[in-house]
């Protein structure tokens, strides 16, 4: 069995990776699972590259094993495609995503059709014990909505709107959402990476 830390403590980030990744030889654990919650990361990176680096760095250099973590955000090209790198702290770390999605539709109330352009962009780094860094990106292009819309998911997904599938992300199941998603994405990019490697 291969132990896995993801240097977060968003469970709902957990539990898309193991729906993702379903493997009996591989174990996922949460810095919660491990008892490394307290452990300070500094995300000062510009890009999602640099942050998912930082994070995965910083649990590896304490635990010696295998480590992912990801940086993952929101682009809206209406905002020069903010909140970008800063999705989670956007309006403050403590804001409900009811109201950083509420201000981001008034932001674009004078936008329409393809100037509500925006993706989810989702980088996955893996730093093995010997420090050896992957990275991986997958994103999913959309458009923001006018109102919020859907039950499922979790952060931006209720106006993150989906064209093609005529609703947002927060409207899919888990099972279409992890299919087609940024995390999903890049996670199945990382473990054909690392399927050489485990």
């Amino acid at each position: 069995m291969t132990k896995i830390i993801v240097a977060t403590g968003n469970e709902n980030k957990m539990k898309e990776i193991r729906q993702i990744i379903k493997r009996d030889d591989i174990q996922f654990v949460s810095l919660k699972d491990e008892g490394l919650s307290d452990v300070e990361i500094v995300e000062d990176g510009d890009t999602f590259e640099e942050n998912a680096i930082i994070k995965a760095k910083t649990i590896a250099d304490i635990t010696g094993t295998i480590v992912i973590a990801d940086d993952s955000g929101l682009e809206v090209d209406y905002l020069d495609k903010a909140p970008g790198v800063y999705s989670a702290r956007y309006m403050g770390e403590d804001t409900p995503y009811t109201v950083k999605n509420n201000h981001i539709i008034e932001l674009l109330k004078d936008a329409r059709g393809v100037e509500r352009s925006a993706r989810f962009v989702c980088v996955i780094a893996c730093v093995m014990p010997d420090g050896n860094v992957i990275t991986t990106r997958g994103t999913i292009e959309g458009q923001i909505g006018y109102e919020e819309k859907g039950e499922n998911g979790f952060g931006y997904d209720p106006i993150f709107y989906l064209p093609e599938k005529g609703c947002t992300t927060a409207e899919l199941s888990p099972e279409d959402k992890n299919e087609i998603s940024h995390r999903g994405r890049a996670l199945t990019a990382m473990y054909k990476k690392l399927e050489g490697v485990l």
